[in-house]
């Protein structure tokens, strides 16, 4: 369930390679989100594993709580929008088809 499937591969004039940005629509609000305040520091890809397994979708749990930029920790006491597994894959499946 990679965010990067169609993303494409672009090489500067010395060929050295780089992944092009990958924008995904919004995340829209569900009755299946599941809403968390953390009790103590947590890490973005350990909730990604709890939620997802998978470490990799870290950044969906940034992105729609508006957090992430430059690190991992979500401060204790912050409240956190969880989307649902299949809201997400869905979703990147759906972007991954329309490039």
């Amino acid at each position: 369930m990679s965010r990067y499937n169609s993303t494409s591969l672009i090489k500067d004039d010395s060929e050295n390679s780089r992944r092009g940005t990958t924008i995904l629509p919004a995340v829209d609000r569900s009755n299946t989100d599941i809403y968390i305040i953390t009790t103590t520091p947590d890490r973005l890809d350990k909730l990604a594993h709890k939620f997802y397994d998978d470490v990799s979708l870290w950044w969906v749990i940034a992105t729609v709580n508006g957090i992430g930029r430059g690190t991992f920790i979500v401060p204790s006491n912050t409240r956190l929008r969880i989307p649902s597994k299949s809201q997400i894959k869905d979703l990147i499946i759906k972007t991954n088809r329309s490039r």
